[in-house]
């Protein structure tokens, strides 16, 4: 195998060439990041204030790092069944064009390359990285074992969320758990969705997700976890932006995303797996919407507090 296959075979071990699942890691971290600054602001009797360009380029590229890590283990972990698998069975792994070994190798160092980017925040964040590494390593194989992969998932993905909060501020208040608890809400939903377009390959090779746990209440359960991500990011909104000339303005921005949410469930209650996926993929709009409708309110009430 040449060099440059070699290389490509990397890129998409580590899905660089598919930036779908980054987004879906980065945007939550930068609204953790942007949150906790606010939070930290109001703390000081300051209506508002932004992260470091420090901070927040540090947790973006750690994000970054992160989750190119958690697919190379992850590739690990399914090495023996992705190639049962239509959609994972050109991965590096599956088809031979990487050993094990190797994607092992590339997992430990994306983890040390992240792990670098602490050397530049506050000692504590260290330790509560170790949550993110072992959340990381273990959540791959939790299918084998547990319906609810999809939960761990969702947990190694919104780790950096009390990460950003303890950066910033010091340490997680209750207002970090519950932007940690819609992220999860979100997750579990997507990854739902994700886990139906596989559904049928899933129980003929015996792994479990919560597509297959949930049966045909999938989409009622996914549509009631995408309520309560709205509800409670409406409560955090309200939160740190009620007190702002903003008002309660934000909390309407939110509630858009539930016309994002109503078009994902109409293509996955046909459950075809090329609907349940493209409906996947759209949750990179939502990623996008509220890092944006966060973004532009964080800066327009410093600018205006």
């Amino acid at each position: 195998m040449t060099f440059k296959d070699k290389l490509q075979a990397y890129i998409q071990l580590t899905r660089f060439d598919k930036p779908v699942g980054i987004e879906l890691l980065l945007w939550p971290t930068l609204w953790g990041v942007l949150l906790a600054a606010m939070g930290q602001a109001q703390q000081q009797g300051i209506t508002a204030a932004l992260p470091s360009i420090k901070v927040f380029a540090i947790f973006a590229l750690g994000a970054i790092f992160m989750r190119a890590a958690g697919c190379a283990i992850n590739d690990f972990a399914d090495r023996k069944v992705d190639g049962h698998v239509t959609r994972t069975k050109g991965r590096p792994l599956a088809d031979g064009r990487l050993s094990g070994k190797e994607a092992v190798a590339a997992f430990l160092v994306l983890v040390l390359l992240s792990a670098s980017l602490l050397f530049f925040l506050p000692i504590a964040v260290f330790y509560w990285s170790l949550g993110a590494v072992v959340l990381a390593f273990i959540y791959p194989f939790m299918k084998r074992y547990t319906h609810l992969p999809q939960v761990f998932l969702a947990a190694a993905f919104g780790w950096a969320i009390p990460m950003s909060y303890v950066a910033v501020q010091g340490a997680p208040d209750i207002w970090c758990w519950l932007l940690f608890l819609a992220y999860m809400c979100w997750t579990v939903a997507y990854d739902t969705q994700y886990a139906m377009a596989d559904r049928e390959d899933d129980l003929k090779i015996g792994v479990k997700s919560t597509a297959i746990l949930f049966g045909r209440y999938d989409v009622i359960i996914i549509s009631i976890l995408q309520m309560l991500f709205l509800l409670t990011m409406g409560v955090v909104m309200w939160h740190y932006f009620a007190p702002t000339t903003l008002g309660v303005t934000p909390v309407f921005g939110v509630a858009l995303v539930a016309m994002m949410f109503a078009k994902q469930n109409s293509a996955c209650a046909s459950r075809n797996p090329l609907a349940c996926f493209q409906a996947f993929l759209a949750n990179i709009w939502v990623g996008r919407y509220v890092f944006a409708l966060i973004a532009v309110t964080c800066i327009w009430t410093t600018l205006n507090g």
